[in-house]
């Protein structure tokens, strides 16, 4: 019997995979996420400084531990550890490398150029803590668990790149929620879908989602942290054009990807380089 025809009904449901069942996911896990971080409401409306420590703590750290919990709940329910935590089950190529060096180049910039005296230790260190949280929950989400969701229908790796990068970006359209304006959003939703296809790369040439994971992690707080106490000059100049760098990297790169995930592949060993990959 196959390993799917002798899973339980809730673990069939998911093993199908397929895109529908991506964005329910994403949709199912935005809600709960918004929800429970409805518990944390009253503890921000008592805060003085929304960019003290305790603000970021309240505001980033706590929600975050929540969605990350609700990822690892749904992980040690379908028992996808290996699937998302694992090797890549397709190789990437060299020039993947771009990507990566691109964020990172400009997430150092940024830690570069930060007033660090004016910052306080307290509040770079409470929003690193965030950043990793951010860098987790998000990335097993969308470069995780959507993608094995992708491959398991066994969708070209563009399709893969380009859905769960949709995925990572219509996820950020819950900031018009929060009173972020419609321009200001609808730009987030292009840089945060280049960025997807980064972290999708990052992710494909290092062989491990703990690539992009920390690349994220490292992201935000360098961005925040930057546009609140940067030091201006030239580097901090160069370092703000971060974004656009990410957007145009992002939507270039991704007219190089090729490959495909066999579905009885996804849980399997890593395969031979694919040389148009």
């Amino acid at each position: 019997m196959s390993p799917i025809a002798d899973a339980s009904r809730w673990t069939r449901f998911w093993e199908r995979g397929g895109w529908w069942r991506a964005l329910l996911l994403a949709a199912v896990y935005f809600v709960l996420y918004q929800a429970l971080s409805l518990l944390f409401a009253p503890m921000a409306a008592g805060l003085d400084d929304p960019g003290s420590a305790v603000g970021i703590l309240v505001l980033y750290v706590l929600p975050l531990v929540v969605g990350a919990l609700l990822l690892l709940g749904f992980l040690a329910s379908v028992g996808w550890w290996g699937e998302v935590f694992g090797r890549q089950p397709i190789r990437g190529s060299g020039w993947m490398w771009i990507a990566v060096v691109v964020v990172l180049l400009f997430n150092l910039l940024r830690f570069a150029t930060i007033d660090y005296g004016a910052t306080g230790f307290t509040v770079v260190a409470t929003w690193l803590l965030a950043g990793v949280l951010i860098g987790f929950a998000e990335e097993v989400l969308t470069r995780g668990v959507v993608v094995v969701l992708l491959r398991r229908a066994g969708y070209r790796e563009i399709v893969v790149a380009v859905v769960s990068s949709a995925v990572f970006a219509g996820l950020h359209a819950g900031n018009l929620l929060s009173g972020q304006s419609l321009p200001a959003t609808l730009l987030q939703l292009v840089y945060t879908f280049a960025f997807g296809i980064c972290m999708y790369l990052a992710m494909r040439v290092t062989g491990t989602i703990v690539a992009p994971i920390l690349l994220h992690a490292s992201t935000d707080p360098s961005i925040f942290l930057w546009a609140e106490h940067r030091v201006e000059g030239p580097l901090s100049a160069i370092a703000g054009l971060g974004n656009i760098a990410v957007i145009v990297t992002g939507l270039i790169l991704l007219l190089f990807i090729r490959g495909r995930v066999a579905p009885h592949a996804v849980t399997g060993s890593a395969l031979p380089r694919d040389a148009a990959a």
